[in-house]
């Protein structure tokens, strides 16, 4: 593949979550403004002359107080989501006031469901979060738990780490209402049906549940499917990632099958969002 600049689509992509991050690629050269992030990125920084270079297959990053796991190996971040469930086992049951999501595992496997908090958010934009999951929760089969999070939560929660998958999204506390808003998003594939409900018992939002239960994977045209790296039939994105571009076929089954007004297929809009004022949801994964 050639430099970045020359593929727009992917540019765009990787800085819907990367950018002013890191050095993607277009900074000012040969008459040439490039992009303002990309050239702060790419300039000089206060010289050293006590740099050490550390070359491994593995992570060679430095342990820092100020360190948050983004670029630690996954095997440190299932440490620290265990970690995170072993204090959880101590907490008393009464959950009256808290902030988080009643989780419930409504099929007939266990399984673990990983948060994800978005590493930025704007005005209907965020940088969508794939390799550095929050939490994560095991639940047996038709087992429930709630997830306490932080008011500052915004993000998603979906079956396990890899994509496609269904993503359950939603923000614990809105800026402008002070409410948890939340959604159902098949744009970056489908692993299984879900929903996502309010606990107060009121239709603020655009409807009352969001998602769906039913089976859309089985009967499916072959063409909207693929297996995922851990092997699971899912159906492909329908908006396309760096591993492959959208999948028209699983678009149109979805339209016709879920619509979106239940789930975001294509799209920014025309998408029930739900809401909530006690700031807690119903998530159902079936």
């Amino acid at each position: 593949m050639g430099p970045i600049k020359e593929h727009p689509k992917l540019e765009s992509f990787v800085r819907s979550f990367a950018d002013g991050k890191t050095y993607i690629g277009v900074g000012a050269w040969n008459g040439s403004p490039g992009v303002k992030t990309d050239n702060d990125q790419s300039s000089a920084g206060k010289g050293t002359k006590n740099a050490v270079i550390t070359y491994s297959d593995g992570d060679a990053s430095p342990d820092h107080p100020d360190d948050k796991t983004a670029h630690r190996a996954p095997m440190e971040q299932v440490r620290m989501v265990e970690s995170f469930e072993a204090a959880e086992a101590h907490r008393p049951e009464n959950h009256n006031g808290e902030v988080g999501i009643d989780l419930h595992n409504k099929s007939d496997k266990p399984c673990r469901y990983f948060f994800y908090d978005n590493y930025w958010n704007g005005n209907g934009t965020a940088g969508a979060n794939f390799d550095n999951p929050l939490k994560s929760v095991q639940l047996a089969p038709k087992a429930s738990k709630f997830v306490p999070l932080k008011k500052t939560f915004k993000g998603r929660v979906q079956r396990g780490t890899k994509i496609p998958a269904t993503w359950v999204e939603f923000q614990c506390q809105a800026a402008n209402d002070g409410w948890a808003h939340g959604d159902i998003s098949l744009q970056q594939g489908c692993d299984g049906a879900a929903t996502i409900q309010g606990t107060d018992g009121a239709p603020h939002g655009s409807g009352l549940i969001g998602g769906f239960t039913k089976d859309v994977i089985t009967h499916a045209p072959a063409a909207a499917k693929v297996k995922r790296e851990d092997g699971v039939v899912c159906l492909a994105s329908t908006m396309g990632n760096w591993m492959a571009g959208p999948n028209e076929a699983a678009a149109e089954w979805l339209f016709k099958e879920v619509g979106q007004k239940k789930a975001y297929i294509k799209g920014g809009s025309g998408t029930d969002i739900i809401s909530s004022k006690n700031r807690r949801f119903d998530v159902c994964f079936y």
